[in-house]
């Protein structure tokens, strides 16, 4: 009957020392993630206020003022613009009405190469 006493003492001790080893690793956790709550509070402060500050040096009227001030522009005048009718000719095509676009058919070719494994064989090019 004594060893029964002692083998019950001696588990109820070690369940003891188990719960009081369990509280202590979640509280040490619920302490950790406190902490990392706490950083993630601190970091998003701080992206705010970093944020406030480009909306401030990007702001339009402050950089007009800068350029005004530090960079030697000329106001666009309306001579500066040209009329449809003087500019160059279209430059001409390198492949004929109605045949498919050479660049399409190229990538047509590396999807199919890509999707079967195997190189296509080269197309006839005039």
């Amino acid at each position: 009957m004594r060893i029964i006493h002692l083998l019950v003492i001696a588990m109820l001790v070690f369940a003891a020392a188990y719960v009081y080893r369990i509280k202590m690793e979640s509280t040490s956790r619920t302490e950790r993630v406190l902490r990392l709550n706490a950083e993630v509070r601190e970091q998003r402060d701080a992206i705010a206020s970093l944020r406030a500050e480009w909306a401030k040096l990007d702001a339009p009227l402050r950089l007009q003022g800068l350029a005004e001030r530090h960079l030697t522009l000329k106001p666009i005048t309306a001579v500066q613009f040209d009329q449809l009718k003087n500019l160059p000719e279209r430059p001409p095509s390198f492949f004929r009405k109605g045949a498919p676009d050479p660049i399409g058919a190229m990538l047509q070719a590396i999807e199919t190469e890509t999707v079967t494994g195997s190189v296509p064989a080269p197309e006839d090019q005039r």
